[in-house]
């Protein structure tokens, strides 16, 4: 179930873990235990709070409004992020409110995305059987955070997680916690570009009763 570690204050980070299989997991439900031990981070696991996938869209958009970072933490499921954490971003992102011209409620957030892979880092290589760099799977984040007015900061990413010895198991999971406390005190953010502001016009989205229309037809 979700948790706030810290009720007496209103959380400034809100974390999205989305993993299908936690038993499976190697790397993420040691991340999961550590971000709940840290201070003002609001830890909701997408998996436990919506087993039925039904969102509860107000309160996901009051959880992400009060935050000052959001978090999205999954293992990379066929180059993209499981179902579940696609069908959160689909439903509580909406037009007019995390988009479009009136949509500024993430607008000045920051965005970050703590990822993991399967296969080992030599493996997203144009030789190898992925074929690309692993930096070409995430402009889909990317742009989402700049279509919400977000700073994207540099993603965790972690590749090979179930070939990580014990100690490099604790490490990680050490550093993680470590960037969670310390937010915004991270000694790069002065080097990360601002927020982009894309605005996408209305007539780029259709009206209420067209889309009514276009859906009956």
């Amino acid at each position: 179930m979700p948790s706030t570690t810290d009720s007496n204050a209103a959380p400034h980070i809100y974390l999205l873990a989305a993993h299908p299989h936690w038993r499976d997991s190697h790397l993420n439900r040691r991340l999961l235990a550590a971000a709940r031990e840290v201070p003002g981070v609001d830890v909701n696991d997408l998996y436990s709070t919506y087993p039925d996938f039904a969102i509860d869209v107000a309160a996901e958009q009051q959880r992400l409004a009060r935050a000052d970072l959001l978090v999205l933490m999954h293992p990379i499921q066929w180059y993209s992020m499981p179902p579940l954490q696609k069908l959160w971003l689909d439903d509580v992102l909406a037009y007019d409110w995390a988009y479009g011209s009136r949509g500024t409620a993430l607008q000045g957030k920051d965005f970050w995305l703590v990822a993991s892979t399967g296969g080992p880092e030599s493996s997203y290589h144009p030789q190898s059987y992925n074929r690309y760099f692993f930096d070409a799977f995430l402009p889909p984040y990317e742009q989402t955070a700049a279509l919400c007015g977000m700073r994207f900061l540099p993603p965790m990413v972690t590749h090979g997680a179930r070939r990580m010895s014990p100690d490099e198991l604790a490490a990680h999971v050490d550093t993680f916690a470590d960037r969670l406390a310390s937010y915004p005190d991270w000694p790069e953010m002065d080097e990360i570009e601002p927020c982009p502001r894309c605005i996408v016009p209305e007539s780029d989205r259709p009206h209420e009763e067209a889309a009514t229309v276009e859906e009956a037809a």
